[in-house]
């Protein structure tokens, strides 16, 4: 049964930790890969990395599909970059973990990557566009960086500090 998970918001530590590799291709990750669509459908958002709902194990899921269309899950475990090209991209970015705030970020706008599937078989794939982007900012997740690491100082500490506040305000209530 798949198990929609909360999230966790800026500004909680866990989500600057590195997550750990996957070592073991059991039904454990299998489970931890269908409650990390549930909740990313749920949210609903296009990418989830499995520290913002608490677990450090580098495992991504991804869905960059239209809405209209059919879905298209992808789960990533160990994902890393291997190449990227020296075009560049600029994506109006947003994070589950990070609510109701968007900027503008450059990425590569293409990369390689290498990763496992839930069952361990390794794969390689080339990403560009939206899904580029996505994996990057996930891949970034599982390194403890947050898409708001990539812009300037002033905005990125002027978006912490609303979260602070928010998280403040809310542990009052």
């Amino acid at each position: 049964m798949m198990t929609i998970r909360p999230i966790i918001i800026l500004p909680d530590p866990l989500l600057r930790l590195v997550s750990k590799p996957v070592t073991a291709f059991d039904a454990r990750v299998q489970a931890l890969v269908d409650d990390m669509f549930a909740t990313m459908y749920d949210a609903p958002g296009i990418g989830l990395a499995a520290i913002q709902i608490g677990v450090t194990e580098r495992v991504v899921t991804v869905d960059v599909s239209p809405k209209e269309d059919e879905k298209h899950p992808m789960a990533f475990i160990n994902p890393e970059i291997i190449a990227v090209s020296d075009e560049l991209n600029i994506h109006q970015e947003g994070c589950l973990s990070i609510p109701d705030y968007y900027a503008e970020v450059e990425r590569p706008a293409a990369v390689r990557i290498r990763y496992h599937d839930a069952n361990g078989h390794d794969h390689e794939m080339d990403c560009e566009g939206l899904l580029a982007t996505c994996i990057q900012h996930e891949i970034d997740h599982l390194n403890g960086v947050l898409f708001i690491d990539h812009l300037s100082r002033l905005k990125r500490e002027r978006v912490i500090k609303k979260f602070i506040k928010a998280a403040k305000r809310d542990s009052d209530d």
